[in-house]
């Protein structure tokens, strides 16, 4: 999977690489149809500011999260894009499984 940085008012440090990449491994775990992702940390003032986004073959999957500490934000974020590839995958897996009747 390729992984862009972007930082606004912010410098993206290793460490923030190294949180984002694990949060992705464990998303392609769950999907395994991912191609690229975007993560965008900005920093106005107090507030620290995580935007993901990936995309997969199907959908888009996208979070933002809002802490006073960017490690915090970018772990929410990506926990909310895991929450929504494992809701995508399940929704697909019920329509797989158990497709509509035919009319009679």
């Amino acid at each position: 999977m390729i992984i862009e940085y972007t930082g606004r008012n912010t410098t993206v440090t290793p460490k923030l690489k190294t949180v984002a990449e694990a949060g992705m491994a464990r998303i392609d775990l769950v999907t395994n149809r991912c191609t690229s992702a975007h993560v965008i940390l900005t920093e106005d003032k107090y507030r620290k500011i995580a935007d993901v986004s990936v995309q997969c073959r199907g959908e888009n999957l996208v979070a933002t999260c809002e802490s006073t500490e960017m490690e915090t934000a970018l772990h929410d974020a990506l926990q909310k894009v895991e929450l929504q590839a494992i809701r995508h995958k399940e929704r697909y897996a019920t329509v797989r499984d158990r497709p509509k009747p035919l009319p009679a």
